[in-house]
Parts: C-alpha cells; sequence; structure tokens
C-alpha cells in the first residue's frame, strides 16, 4: 500500500515540474515567434535625431540624450536590439512597438569616465523598418579633470 502512494507521489511530482518546463518552453518560443513576424511585418522609419554632440564636458560626467524617431510605415515598429561599442554607452528601446505616425525614443547614457578625448559612439538599432534604421552617434569631447 505504501509503494502505491509513494508512486503516485512521484508520478504526480514529476507531472507537475513537467508542465512547468513546458510553460517556460512555450514563453520562449513565443518570443522567438513574434520576432521573426516583426521581422516580416516591416515598416518604414525616418530618424529625427541622428547625431547628437554634447559639446565638452569634465570627465566622470554622464550625458543622457533621447534620439527620436517616427514610425512612417503602415504597421507597428518593432525595436528588437539597440546596442553600442562600448560598456560607456547605454541605450534603452522602447518595450512597446511604436505605431504608425508616432514618434519613439532611444534614451542612450553616457559615461565619459576614462574616456579623455573626442569621442564618437555609435547606436545601432535592429528593428523591423525596412530599410533598417541607420546608425546614430553620440559625438563630443572629454577632458580631463583638473
Amino acid at each position: 500500500m505504501k509503494m502505491r502512494y509513494y508512486l503516485l507521489l512521484a508520478l504526480g511530482a514529476s507531472a507537475l515540474l513537467s508542465c512547468d518546463f513546458r510553460r517556460k518552453d512555450k514563453i520562449v518560443d513565443d518570443s522567438a515567434k513574434l520576432t521573426e513576424q516583426a521581422l516580416k511585418d516591416s515598416t518604414t522609419v525616418q530618424l529625427i535625431d541622428s547625431t547628437y554632440d554634447f559639446g565638452t564636458i569634465a570627465e566622470g560626467e554622464k550625458v543622457e540624450y533621447n534620439y527620436r524617431f517616427k514610425n512612417t510605415g503602415t504597421k507597428p515598429l518593432v525595436i528588437i536590439t539597440a546596442s553600442s561599442t562600448c560598456g560607456c554607452t547605454v541605450p534603452e528601446k522602447p518595450e512597446k512597438p511604436i505605431m504608425p505616425g508616432e514618434i519613439g525614443y532611444i534614451k542612450v547614457i553616457f559615461n565619459s569616465q576614462g574616456k579623455v578625448g573626442q569621442t564618437d559612439k555609435p547606436i545601432n538599432v535592429t528593428s523591423n523598418a525596412n530599410p533598417p534604421f541607420g546608425p546614430m552617434h553620440l559625438t563630443g569631447k572629454v577632458e580631463r579633470k583638473g
């Protein structure tokens, strides 16, 4: 009798655990499908701000800027990634799609610590825009603190 009880308990536990794993796999599959669908449903984009020159700052200061763009197409614009070439420049992409006719923003924070001299940091965006986003640039000069 005890053996049946343990067997049923083990089967029940394994059934619960397997359901949880399938649910996680389904979430991963759904996000991959959404990205794939977004790339199929392309739209067009107009960069309002492609370059921001922050001028001259002292080393250690942070620069924050919001690049603007407009969805000029007929489908929602989905920003998949926004990245830069180094960890000193951190872009933040919008999480929700930008609807046709709407203006969206990509916030960028540049940390000038250890970046003395002239700087030009490209920000690259992957989206469902066709043609794709052009590179955006953050430029300026960082002077040594002193």
